[in-house]
């Protein structure tokens, strides 16, 4: 499952730069697949929609951190656990309940965001 930010979040920053995928942005600022990954040219979301890798997408919270979950790999591939949950001073970076999957479904969409 993907990891979210919760409502918790005191918009420190202490997780964007742990990310490897760069799944994590600041409260309202827009997003692409292609920031900090290998991805080119589209790139279909959770949502089934096909994006073009470098299309702004709009921000996912507008009033704390967040983590795109068409990016979030819970570091799978890089890490033994998930670094932003690692480094949160409030521990508001938790499993999303919502998308529960796999460590093969994580694996693979880190091997389709860094080719």
């Amino acid at each position: 499952m993907a990891i979210i930010i919760t409502d918790e979040c005191i918009n420190c920053g202490a997780c964007e730069p742990e990310c490897p995928n760069n799944a994590i942005y600041e409260g309202g600022v827009e997003w692409a697949i292609a920031d900090g990954t290998g991805v080119s040219g589209t790139y279909t979301l959770e949502t089934g929609a096909a994006v073009a890798v470098d299309a702004q997408q709009a921000p996912v919270e507008d009033d704390y951190y967040f983590i795109v979950p068409d990016k979030c790999t819970e570091c799978k591939g890089f890490h033994e656990e998930p670094q932003c949950a690692a480094v949160c001073p409030v521990d508001c970076c938790v499993p999303d309940p919502d998308r529960e999957e796999s460590e093969e479904e994580l694996l693979a969409r880190k091997a389709r965001l860094h080719i």
